[in-house]
């Protein structure tokens, strides 16, 4: 009995596909590994620590913008990841807060060169898109904690939100500058921005 000429071909374009998803998640894992903090994203080092040829690196990603926002989508879905295992709609407000921000740093501190990298090389408005849907996430903490009591009202929450996110950034600017430790940048964001959105609150 002789196999079926289609279900060779089926097979074969199944491997070549499994083939460049593991060829396009190790330069992903070497882009978020080897991105150094000058932004001088070198394509041959990554291709070298990917283990895969130069040619199947761009065959992947044309340019290094694509890698750098293919890279910077990885890095916000491993934020994510880290936020849904949290008790966002039922945990106690204040202690998810410190919880999402301890996760989140962990995240962000791991790949602040790619952060400061994408910033100089991505257009604002892909960074924002990037950015919308972890906002969105401690939006919805951030009103259920100001209905419950938990978080100040007297400022509106979007601020609120766009503060908790950019001292975070802050933080990892401050690492990455050599100013700051990792664990003391992440202690300070997170005692500031939890004094910040309790300040005035009576739960």
């Amino acid at each position: 009995m002789h196999d079926d000429p289609g279900t060779r071909g089926g097979e074969a374009g199944r491997r070549r596909r499994s083939d460049a998803e593991r060829s396009i998640a190790a330069i992903l894992d070497a882009a978020l590994a080897c991105v150094p903090l000058d932004g001088n994203v070198n394509m041959s080092a990554i291709a070298r620590t990917a283990g895969v040829s130069r040619v199947t690196l761009y065959t992947h990603f044309p340019t290094r913008e694509a890698l750098v926002d293919a890279a910077l989508e990885r890095a916000f879905t491993q934020t994510l990841e880290a936020i849904a295992l949290l008790p966002l709609d039922d945990g106690p407000p204040r202690e998810v807060l410190g919880q999402l921000i301890g996760s989140s740093w962990q995240v962000l501190e791991r790949h602040r060169n790619l952060y400061r990298v994408a910033s100089s090389t991505l257009p604002p408005e892909q960074l924002r898109g990037y950015a919308e849907s972890v906002l969105g996430t401690i939006g919805r903490l951030v009103r259920r904690g100001r209905d419950s009591g938990d978080f100040r009202t007297d400022l509106p929450a979007d601020w609120l939100v766009a503060t908790v996110y950019t001292l975070m950034h802050l933080a990892a600017e401050e690492v990455a500058e050599g100013r700051l430790e990792p664990a003391a940048a992440g202690d300070l964001a997170s005692r500031t921005i939890l004094s910040l959105m309790t300040a005035g609150a009576t739960p």
